[in-house]
């Protein structure tokens, strides 16, 4: 009996492995790329013969050793319905192929946000969509870490029709559309999005060849045993409701509760804008409205925004719907017979887990039934259900999300796609980028050099969206990450046919996933027009090209200007911004000379830099060309260009150092350095107690942008005569190069949990570079300091700089006037001058008045324009990139 078993899985296993098998993608309404060579590929047993018969014709190929066979296909021209039938040891019949333009849709949750999130601003479009030859492949949220798929593990092509239509993402409908509509030949969408993932789960292994860092991280996670560590879930424990709005008798949402000791909320905002504050946890809502009849018989829809973070609604006691996180918008249909005639009851449970709880303000809060419409906005009731203790992080589980991870994303969701012929690429990504913009400039192209290696196809157009307008206006200049990253888009385009679309205009204020999707997909669409269709068309607004100054002004000049340059609402131009040498930007006026800008500001007589819509949220900004298209935001200058200039442009450079973590620097130093906007490097001592003692003021000091600088845990010294104060226990005579590293890393451990920097600058304790003897301890910590702080009474140019040797004046009783001499001397020799104060205003021997600190202060602030006032991490680093560029050209 077992010998019979074990030859039929034999026999049932072999015929498995004889099975034909095609890739997801290639099945039934699949579209594939017209006048481009096809290649159809799919699996079988080693070495079984496979005959593709297609219009009239016979293909025949043997698979290899592993089972892998392709057949290519000379070029079609665009059409169809066709039929495919391939022939093996069984049978696979292909259906409904068209032959039209695929194109790959990718990123993150603005371009997988679907039709039916956005039909109630487009009806129409969804009710008279029949576009049976605009296809759609959705690919679901996939992931792998140790290396490229073969295949997808499910996916099926839909066509516009019907209400298949809501399924597709709204941008890329609306481009498909706008290329069917001129075209009239098949469009297939293949959409392999994912909201909240970085640029760098998109990229290949090989794409990051120019990236080391990354490519360790992918080497560490194709091990189990390490992403095992984070990803083991603890065990989960019954949750315990402690909710009183569930726990008593009578349930806050239910018919016979009657409500005591409810307090007036209006909604829509933010409880912690009336009166709730910093509360994590559950709050109740409670409204009575009137109902008429004319409102009953029909199903009714209840609109209520978008809710931060979860909610459950209620009305009239029954259950109406919930959504468990903040961003999609809130629409519950009531069936018929909820809603009652005259007084009904809205109850809404809202959970918040952190940040500002409650109703996002400028969304729609109404109630709609039979064309009427009862407004939600204005009073309600509230009570506290449940306040979240503050618990500690979980270790490990919960820390590490795979499909965040370098390469994750594109292994498991555009790995399997690669064997296609495409027409192009859609990218539409960014947002979660934004923590640290800068890198992005150098992802994006790589980026898009990969796709165009993995696809076979180094020309395919890639056209992309800048991120849009998101978050409060800020009316003044200010920095922007979400500024930074519009910009690496935009120096994306120096890569050869390419693409963007800018959508400064399109976003909305309080909602990361703006609904407008119609004009992103018609703006994509205008750069496939010209790039993948060659017609001859405006398709991108403006993009600033150049900048020069002529009599106190700068001239700004654009490629893209179409028929001309135009204000879009026929206001004078807004959101330009013009600064001097120091860097510090002011609000301009700008006019139009023909096609080319001028800006000005009567208190800048000597502009250097010039932005535009420089701004998470740029409202305002009006620069269009005549044919409706936004200007991007741009600067005129690149970050990493200006830090290797010497001094950032300036006669010179000034760092003030404070030494060894004093009150005073807490309580004289950092406000008033605050109140002139100049900044600080503070050398801490962590054995310090005025350190221990007020951890969060230096938390606080490091937030305004100060440095925390590290001089080891105890403030080691050499001992000698001339010190009697050096304690036995750190006298560096006694000391070890080891114990002397050690010391040093753990103050940078404890200085990075302060202030969530990894990179750091030293300070030699009492000037002493070794330790027991003439054994010296720096080249041991050049990996992990940027540069360290010595004590020696001398200015040097930016060539001579010794970044691990950096000489500085140690400042005692010094007045005002012989620290500005100072200051003159280095603008007079191009120099770097670095201060070394201890006590400001007392605390320490070696002190330097209240008085002449600020003399100096103020000085240094009044001569921005030529001297350089910075940390000591971001003047080393200047150094260090005009050294390296000096030496590498």
């Amino acid at each position: 009996m077992k010998n019979v078993i074990l030859l039929s899985c034999l026999f049932l296993c072999s015929l498995g492995m004889g099975q034909i098998k095609l890739p997801k993608l290639i099945g039934d309404g699949v579209v594939l790329q017209r006048d481009s060579n096809i290649r159809l590929w799919g699996w079988a047993s080693p070495n079984e013969k496979v005959e593709l018969s297609f219009k009239g014709k016979k293909y025949q190929v043997v698979a290899n050793k592993k089972g892998e066979w392709t057949i290519d296909l000379k070029p079609q021209k665009a059409g169809g319905p066709f039929t495919m039938l391939f022939r093996g040891n069984n049978e696979v019949e292909v259906k409904d192929i068209l032959f039209g333009d695929v194109w790959i849709g990718a990123g993150q949750s603005n371009m997988v946000l679907p039709m039916e999130r956005v039909k109630e601003k487009y009806p129409n479009e969804i009710g008279k969509a029949n576009y049976p030859e605009i296809r759609n492949f959705f690919i679901p949220t996939l992931k792998s870490l140790k290396g490229p798929e073969k295949d997808l593990p499910s996916g099926v092509w839909k066509s516009a029709v019907g209400d298949d239509i809501l399924t597709m993402g709204a941008v890329t409908y609306f481009f498909a559309k706008e290329l069917y509509e001129k075209y009239h030949v098949p469009i297939g969408v293949i959409n392999a999005s994912v909201g909240g993932t970085p640029i760098q789960s998109w990229m290949s292994e090989s794409g990051f060849k120019e990236f080391p860092k990354d490519l360790e991280i992918i080497q560490k996670n194709k091990n189990e045993a390490y992403t095992k560590q984070f990803t083991a879930k603890p065990p989960n424990p019954l949750p315990i409701i402690r909710d009183q709005g569930l726990t008593g008798s009578v349930k806050w949402f239910e018919n016979q509760y009657v409500p005591k000791d409810w307090k007036n909320f209006y909604v829509p905002g933010y409880w912690e804008d009336q009166g709730v504050r910093d509360l994590n946890g559950v709050i109740w809502f409670r409204k009575e409205i009137e109902v008429p009849e004319t409102m009953l018989g029909t199903d009714a829809k209840l609109f209520l925004g978008r809710i931060v973070d979860a909610d459950e609604v209620y009305v009239n006691g029954t259950k109406v719907g919930n959504i468990t996180y903040q961003y999609p918008p809130r629409r519950y249909t009531l069936a018929k017979g909820i809603l009652k005639k005259g007084k009904n009851i809205l109850t809404i449970r809202v959970t918040n887990y952190e940040g500002k709880g409650g109703f996002v303000p400028d969304k729609d809060y109404e109630l709609v039934a039979n064309g009427m419409g009862i407004d939600l906005m204005g009073k309600w009731q509230y009570k506290v259900g449940e306040v979240f203790s503050p618990t500690p992080p979980k270790k490990g589980y919960d820390q590490f999300w795979a499909q965040n991870q370098p390469t994750s994303l594109y292994n498991a969701m555009v790995a399997p796609l690669t064997n296609l012929s495409i027409r192009g690429i859609l990218w539409y990504q960014g947002e979660s980028n934004t923590g640290n913009p800068k890198p992005y400039k150098e992802y994006l192209p790589a980026l898009i050099k990969d796709w165009r290696a993995q696809f076979n196809d180094p020309d395919a157009p890639f056209l992309y969206v800048q991120l849009a307008n998101f978050q409060d206006v800020d009316y003044l200049p200010v920095e922007s990450n979400w500024a930074e990253l519009r910009n690496a888009q935009l120096k994306a385009l120096s890569v050869p046919n390419t693409a963007m679309a800018v959508t400064i205009d399109l976003g909305e204020w309080n909602d990361i996933h703006p609904l407008n999707k119609k004009e992103v997909g018609e703006r994509l669409a205008l750069g496939a027009f010209k790039l993948a269709y060659g017609e001859d068309v405006v398709y991108m607004g403006p993009t600033y090209r150049s900048s020069k100054v002529r009599n106190g002004k700068m001239a700004l000049y654009f490629d893209h200007v179409g028929s001309g340059l135009g204000s879009i609402d026929g206001e004078p131009l807004d959101r330009f911004e013009v600064a001097g040498i120091n860097h510090k930007f002011v609000k301009a006026t700008a006019t139009m000379e023909g096609n080319t800008v001028v800006v000005e500001n009567k208190d800048i007589p000597h502009p250097t830099y010039v932005r535009y819509a420089w701004a998470d949220n740029p409202q305002g900004a009006n620069l269009y060309n005549k044919e409706g298209l936004p200007a991007s935001p741009f600067q005129n200058y690149d970050e990493e260009l200006l830090d290797t200039i010497p001094w950032r442009g300036r006669k010179a450079a000034v760092v003030l150092t404070y030494d060894d973590a004093l009150n005073v620097h807490l309580d004289n130093v950092a406000p008033l350095l605050d109140s002139l906007d100049l900044k600080g490097t503070f050398y801490v001592s962590t054995y310090s107690k005025a350190f221990r003692n007020r951890l969060d003021d230096w938390k606080k000091i490091a937030a305004h942008g100060h440095e925390l600088g590290n001089h080891t845990i105890f403030h080691p010294c050499m001992g000698k005569k001339s010190r009697p104060w050096v304690n036995p226990n750190y006298d560096m005579n006694t000391y070890t190069v080891e114990r002397m590293v050690d010391e040093i890393r753990i103050n940078n451990t404890l200085l990075g949990a302060l202030d969530g920097k990894k990179e750091r600058t030293f300070a030699y304790t009492c000037g002493d570079f070794t330790v027991n003897g003439n054994n010296f301890f720096i080249d041991g910590l050049k990996d992990e300091l940027v540069a360290a702080r010595a004590v020696r009474s001398e200015m040097h140019g930016i060539d001579e700089v010794d970044l691990y040797n950096m000489d500085s004046y140690a400042i005692v009783d010094a007045s005002g006037e012989e620290m500005i001499e100072k200051v003159k001397k280095a603008v007079e020799t191009n120099s770097l001058l670095i201060f070394l104060f201890h006590g400001v205003g007392g605390e320490h021997s070696m002190d330097v008045s209240l008085s002449a600190h600020r003399e100096l202060l103020e000085y240094l602030q009044q001569h921005d324009d030529e001297v350089w006032t910075a940390t000591l991490m971001e003047v080393a680093k200047n150094v260090k990139n005009h050294q390296f560029g000096k030496r590498t050209n």
